[in-house]
């Protein structure tokens, strides 16, 4: 290694350092989207791994849409999505279920553990943790959050644990519902008085009409970017938790999960990366 390599890998170094101070100790609640998954998993988790090794407290929500979908089609089911969120019929909820906590949760628990860390998966039925009532009759099994009981969560991270949780509430009737992973992410970040929300997804970030990345985003001119029809589709619900957040969380973020350690640059340098969205 030359002078000027160690030069540079010290200078990294004393760049975060202003950080990890500002964040030791808080919590920081991170949703991991199912493409983010699927293309940086090993990379994002050690990103959180590390997180937690300097004194912060990440919380993990996880989606699990791409393999929701493709085992909804090699089980003759066919996806239906209004305004971003999934239609969601019996069937089509036992194929959530199945997916996220029968396989996507237990993978990114013991990928957590193989690398160094102590995380417990969850689902917001467990406690239950996420109380939920149906958001409308048309998509069937999808659920708005009503409450969230952020006691399990909390006792798990004076433990010294990562909660991971899948994006699945109770009813007060009984059911379970499928509930959109940045709307349960905002909710627990909120519950739990997080310094930060991080949403990890499949694009640069929140763009502008000529597709340029907007790097901060203030509370209004989020709000009118919904307003106005200039964000669509899966962008919609991750500037509403955005918002949602800001009602308790100082920070919210849409990151690119596909960059390389985009957690770490988005958290420990003075620039970033994607859209921040303040009040």
């Amino acid at each position: 290694m030359t002078p000027i390599e160690t030069a540079d890998r010290a200078q990294v170094l004393v760049e975060a350092l202003p950080y990890i101070k500002r964040f030791y100790g808080q919590k920081i609640v991170i949703k991991l989207g199912g493409n983010a998954i699927e293309q940086r998993k090993q990379e994002t988790l050690l990103d959180v791994v590390l997180l937690r090794y300097v004194g912060m407290n990440p919380v993990l929500v996880h989606g699990g849409g791409p393999e929701i979908t493709a085992m909804g089609e090699r089980l003759g089911l066919k996806a239906e999505f209004k305004n971003g969120l999934r239609v969601t019929d019996a069937k089509t909820m036992e194929v959530v279920k199945m997916v996220l906590t029968g396989k996507i949760n237990p993978d990114l628990v013991a990928s957590l553990n193989r690398l160094g860390a102590q995380a417990v998966g969850m689902s917001g039925e467990d406690g239950p943790s996420i109380i939920a009532d149906a958001l409308d009759s048309d998509l069937g099994f999808v659920g708005k959050v009503t409450q969230v009981n952020s006691e399990p969560i909390e006792a798990l991270i004076g433990r010294g644990y990562i909660p991971v949780l899948a994006s699945i509430g109770l009813g007060y009737d009984g059911n379970a519902y499928n509930i959109n992973a940045d709307t349960v992410a905002a909710e627990i970040a909120v519950a739990l008085g997080a310094s930060k929300l991080i949403l990890l997804t499949d694009v640069a970030g929140v763009l502008d009409r000529s597709g340029q990345v907007i790097n901060e985003l203030k509370r209004d001119e989020a709000t009118r970017l919904i307003g106005d029809g200039a964000v669509s589709g899966g962008m919609i619900p991750k500037l509403q938790a955005c918002l949602r957040a800001l009602d308790a969380v100082p920070f919210a973020h849409v990151i690119d999960g596909r960059t390389p350690h985009s957690l770490l640059v988005e958290l420990f340098t003075d620039h970033g990366i994607g859209t921040m969205v303040t009040p």
